[in-house]
This record gives C-alpha cells, structure tokens and sequence, in this order.
C-alpha cells in the first residue's frame, strides 16, 4: 500500500541562504481514494492538468540557496492557486476553480460537482495549511533580509483549451499587469529566457493566479509566474513519464540561468536603492 504523502514539501537552502522562493503548487499527483472514487472518469485519473515533474526540473535550487516549496496533492483535490473565497481571478473568462469541476478542456472531473461543504472541507485541510506554510516563508525571508522574490513555477500543455488557443509562445511570464513585482523582474527573466532563444510572452493568456496577486501585494515581495509550455522539456503525449533526456537537461540549464541571473540582479537593485 502507498503511503500518504505530507501535504507539501520543503527543500531549504543547501548553500548560502538567498531571499528567493520558488513555489510549485500544482505538480502534485496524490488523490485520497475517497476523492478518487468520485473521478468522472478514468481519463481525469491520469490527472490531465498537472505540471508534471517540476520538482526534478528544479531540483537545482537548493545549491543555488532558494527555498523551494511544492504539493503533493493533485490541484484535482484542490487549486492552491486559487482564491480560498473561490473568486475569479479573470472575471469574464473561463477558469478553473477553487475545486475544479471540469477540465480546461471542458470535460467533467467529477461524477457529480462537489458540494459547498465538501469545497469548505477541502480548503480547510489543503488550502489553508499550504498558504500558511508559504506565507511563513515569506515572513522569514522578509526578516532575514527585508525583500523576497517569489516565483510561481507552472508547466503547461501546448495543445488549445478553452483558455487559448495552441500555445506558439514557449514561455508566459505573469505579474498581473505589473502589479504583483517591478519592471526589473518580468525585464531580467524575459531577458534570459530570449538569449536561450525561446520566445516570450508577458501576462498574456498568463497574468499569475492567485499566489501571484496576493503575495505580489506584500509590501518588500516580488512576485512572479512563470509558466512554460512542457514540450520544452518532456513528451506530452506521454505525460507523466519522467525522461531526463537531452531536452529535459537543457532546459534545467536554461532555468539555473535564470535563477543566478535573478539573484545577481535582486542584489544590483538592492544596492542601487542603498538597502
């Protein structure tokens, strides 16, 4: 029998600690069989949504002195990306959730939709301690060195939805229209990615979701979602195999130069400032 996963897990600093966290809210694939039996169909069991394998793909973070904080649980369970009062994060458009009921695709997820004090539930025992572990990390940052980046990390299928059409774009960069981080930020990661010679989108059709906006108000917190199409770094017809192939290492190149970029260019602004 498997055992039951922690909700989340937190891989601290192996070297010198920096004032960046990367958090990765939806590559988890544990469902509770309760949930489970409730599936609409096998197909949502092979958990259609997930980013898969970020965790890998970042395993380099900690060498680098970032805290990384990632579920376990599938985003099937619940949308930790999400706001905990279910509001819409793109008024008009449509979005998945706090409690997805069917797929970006538009098929059901569930036999029957969760009722609200299942939804209630679920934010109780998922949502609530996940945000608090990372609004924990975030104050300790801030008190340690008085600034935090924060970086949503999210993967996503290249294939149309009912979001957007088939993704052209290799990476979506998202800061809610330059309200959740300065210019600097979107400016030096975009920067990077396009030396790599991929092609760049910002806050279209991926402004960042909730993790984004809410922490992205804190005073002293830059926030930012980087969302990059998977066929940059696995099969998407064969999704939840993990291949530490030639693609797959050359994009972990890719993402640890962004991430050296980003803390060499944190400190830059820092000093420029005089803090």
């Amino acid at each position: 029998m498997n055992s039951i996963p922690p909700l989340f897990t937190l891989r601290p600093p192996e070297a010198p600690e920096v004032p960046l966290i990367v958090n990765i809210p939806h590559a988890g694939t544990f469902v509770p069989a309760d949930i489970d039996a409730t599936f609409a169909s096998d197909a949502i069991r092979a958990l259609p949504m997930t980013d898969w394998h970020l965790p890998h793909l970042y395993d380099f973070l900690p060498s680098l002195g970032v805290s990384t904080l990632y579920a376990n649980v599938s985003r099937f369970v619940i949308d930790l990306n999400r706001p905990p009062d279910a509001a819409p994060l793109y008024p008009g458009r449509f979005e998945t959730g706090l409690v997805a009921t069917q797929t970006f695709q538009g098929d059901p997820i569930f036999r029957q939709p969760p009722d609200a004090e299942t939804v209630e539930r679920r934010r109780v025992l998922y949502h609530q301690p996940y945000h608090q572990k990372l609004s924990e990390l975030v104050d300790e940052k801030l008190g340690r060195f008085g600034t935090v980046v924060l970086i949503d990390a999210h993967s996503v299928a290249s294939s149309p939805n009912k979001v957007h059409d088939r993704l052209t774009d290799d990476i979506y960069l998202g800061n809610r229209d330059g309200n959740s981080s300065e210019h600097w930020l979107i400016d030096e990661v975009a920067r990077c990615f396009a030396s790599a010679g991929m092609k760049v989108a910002r806050n279209e059709p991926y402004k960042g979701g909730y993790i984004t906006a809410h922490y992205g108000h804190r005073p002293k917190v830059q926030a930012l979602q980087i969302e990059m199409c998977q066929r940059l770094y696995m099969d998407e017809e064969n999704q939840a195999e993990l291949q530490e192939n030639s693609e797959f290492l050359k994009m972990q190149r890719v993402l640890k130069k962004v991430v050296r970029s980003v803390i060499s260019r944190r400190n830059s602004e820092i000093r420029a400032i005089g803090g």
